[in-house]
C-alpha cells in the first residue's frame, strides 16, 4: 500500500499560502476569481437579460466600440448598429455598419430589471448602450442572442456542477471508504468489489445513456438536479478506496486506540478522529475533481444530452461550432470553448501545485 502520510506533512492554514507563493498558481486562481465573480454578477455585467433574442440579428459579428471620433480626437465610447443585407455574388448573409446614428456606451445605467440575490430589486448595470442602440462585445448566435450574456449566465452552470457534485461524492466516498477500512474483514472485501464493480463501469458512456432516457418534457433545472446526481455517483469510488486505504495506514495509531479505549463507537471514532487525518488528501483530489466534472456536463450538453436550450452552458453554445463554416466565418462562437479551457487548465494548475506543496518528495518545492 502507498504511503500517504506526506498529505498531511503540510499545515493547512498553509495550503492558501503555497498557492499564492507559485506565481502559475496565483495567475490561475485570480483567473478562477475572475470567471466566477463574472457569472455570479452575470445579471449586473451583461447588457442583456439571459432570455434575450433578436431573431433579425442572426450570426451578427461582434460590436465595433470606438474611442477616436471622424475627426481623430479622443472620444467617449461610442458605437454603430448593424444591419443585414444579402451579398448576391457570394450568396450570403453579411452585415455592414450603419454609420449615421452614433450610440454611446454608457456605465451604471439602468437596463433590465433584476434581482441581487434573488430578493433586492435592481436595474443598473455596467455598461449599456442608448436607446436605439445594439451591442453585441462577442456577436450573437444562430437565434440572434446576445453571445457575451450568454456566456456568464451558462457560466453559472458550467462552474458550478462541480462543486455540487462535490457535495455528494466526496462524503460518500469518505464515510464509505472510512467504513470499509476500520471494519476490514469480510465486510471491506465485499464494499471494495462493489467500489471495482462500480470504477469498471464506462463513466462518460453511462452519462451518455442515463441523460438520453431522461424524459424529454423535462426542465433545464431538473436535468441538471438529474446530471450533478448522476455524476456524483459515479465519482465516489475511485476516490473511496483511497480513503481506505489511508484509514488502514492510521487505524492503529496511538490516538485512535485510545478513542477506542475511552468506549467510543465506531461511528464517532472514524468521524471525528479518523476522516480528519484524510483532510489534505480530500483538498487536492477535490481541486483536481472539478476539472472533470466540468468537462462532463459541457460534453454532454454538447452533445444535446444535457442543458438544453434555450438556457444556456457552455457545453450547449460550443454546440453551434461544430459547423465548420461558422469556425471558419463565426470565430466568436468558439469562445465556450476557451473558457472551458481555461478553467480546466487553472484548477489543475491549482491542484497539482497543493500536492507539489504537500509531497516532499516533489521536483518543484
Amino acid at each position: 500500500m502507498a504511503d500517504t502520510s506526506y498529505l498531511n506533512s503540510l499545515p493547512r492554514e498553509n495550503i492558501f499560502k503555497a498557492v499564492l507563493k507559485d506565481k502559475f498558481a496565483r495567475f490561475a486562481f485570480w483567473i478562477l476569481i475572475i470567471l466566477y465573480s463574472a457569472v455570479f454578477l452575470a445579471s449586473f455585467i451583461c447588457p442583456y437579460p439571459k432570455d434575450y433574442s433578436n431573431r433579425n440579428m442572426s450570426y451578427c459579428p461582434p460590436s465595433k466600440i470606438y474611442i477616436i471620433n471622424e475627426k481623430g480626437r479622443l472620444s467617449l465610447p461610442y458605437t454603430y448598429n448593424y444591419v443585414r443585407y444579402f451579398d448576391k455574388d457570394t450568396f450570403e448573409t453579411k452585415y455592414t455598419e450603419d454609420k449615421s446614428t452614433k450610440y454611446r456606451v454608457k456605465y451604471f445605467s439602468k437596463g433590465y430589471k433584476y434581482k441581487i440575490f434573488g430578493i433586492i430589486p435592481c436595474s443598473r448595470h455596467f455598461y449599456n448602450v442608448q436607446t436605439g442602440g445594439e451591442l453585441y462585445l462577442l456577436g450573437t448566435d444562430m437565434n440572434g442572442r446576445d453571445n457575451f450574456s450568454r456566456l456568464l449566465f451558462g457560466g453559472r452552470v458550467s462552474l458550478t456542477i462541480g462543486f455540487l457534485a462535490l457535495f455528494i461524492s466526496f462524503p460518500l466516498g469518505l464515510i464509505y471508504g472510512g467504513f470499509s477500512g476500520y471494519i476490514g474483514g469480510k465486510t471491506d472485501f465485499i464494499m471494495m468489489r462493489i467500489a471495482e464493480a462500480v470504477m469498471s463501469i464506462p463513466s462518460f458512456y453511462l452519462l451518455i445513456i442515463l441523460a438520453s432516457v431522461l424524459p424529454a418534457n423535462m426542465t433545464s433545472a431538473q436535468r441538471f438536479a438529474l446530471i450533478i446526481v448522476i455524476l456524483a455517483l459515479i465519482g465516489w469510488a475511485g476516490f473511496s478506496r483511497v480513503v481506505r486505504g489511508m484509514v488502514l495506514s492510521v487505524k492503529k495509531r496511538e490516538f485512535v486506540l485510545a478513542s477506542e479505549l475511552m468506549g467510543a463507537s465506531n461511528f464517532r471514532t472514524i468521524v471525528y478522529h479518523i476522516l480528519p487525518q484524510t483532510l489534505s488528501y480530500v483538498i487536492v483530489a477535490m481541486t483536481l475533481s472539478v476539472p472533470s466534472y466540468i468537462l462532463s456536463e459541457s460534453g454532454l450538453s454538447f452533445l444535446g444530452l444535457g442543458i438544453q436550450q434555450p438556457d444556456a452552458s457552455w457545453g450547449n453554445m460550443l454546440k453551434e461550432a461544430q459547423e465548420f463554416i461558422n469556425i471558419i466565418s463565426r470565430p466568436w462562437l468558439l469562445t465556450p470553448g476557451f473558457l472551458i479551457f481555461i478553467a480546466v487548465l487553472a484548477f489543475n494548475v491549482i491542484g497539482d501545485t497543493i500536492r507539489d506543496a504537500m509531497d516532499p518528495n516533489s521536483k518543484e518545492r
